[in-house]
């Protein structure tokens, strides 16, 4: 009797190890997404990105805009995913242009001048995610930035630009990979 007890644990023992086995490879393995620490849920399936390059068709054109929203969108995706940068098309792609770059008149002082301007950089983009075409979107996203109206635009834009630029590249990644 003591000898079966024995057996019995032992079988037990062996089956609860095998299950616990079981459920550790059923969770690592059954999963369909991944997570990042900057909160993008990406499938396991998409491992490369693209971004073409982004062409300015406002109708102010800003020389070298197209390039710097290209290279800060691969280095957002560079930093924020596993993904790897390919120049071909890859797994998930982004593409767009540059549809607006303004300034104009926000608030009026007593004086019937302007007192605040409002800078404006507008980009469409398409997102393709050969993997789960669902995630794919079409989208247009536009921030400012509002300044005073004493500074001319020449003095601020660069540094606007940046922070405006900064805003819809986050917009675009979140849209595309954030899922909001």
């Amino acid at each position: 009797m003591g000898l079966n007890r024995k057996n019995n644990a032992a079988v037990y023992g062996k089956m609860v190890f095998i299950l616990a086995v079981t459920a550790i490879l059923a969770l690592n393995y059954g999963c369909k997404v991944s997570y990042s620490f900057s909160g993008a849920s990406i499938s396991p399936s998409v491992r490369t990105f693209s971004a073409q390059y982004f062409q300015n068709r406002a109708p102010l054109v800003q020389p070298g805009l197209g390039q710097f929203i290209t290279d800060e969108l691969i280095d957002k995706c560079k930093t924020q995913t596993s993904l790897k940068y390919v120049t071909g098309i890859g797994d998930v792609s982004f593409e767009g242009e540059i549809t607006d770059y303004n300034t104009r008149p926000l608030t009026v002082s007593a004086d019937a001048n302007a007192a605040t301007n409002r800078f404006t950089i507008t980009v469409k983009v398409k997102f393709v995610n050969s993997i789960d075409p669902d995630n794919s979107y079409e989208q247009t996203f536009s921030r400012y930035e509002d300044y005073d109206s004493n500074l001319d635009l020449s003095q601020v834009e660069t540094d606007l630009s940046r922070k405006i630029v900064e805003m819809i590249v986050e917009d675009i990644f979140n849209k595309a990979f954030v899922n909001w």
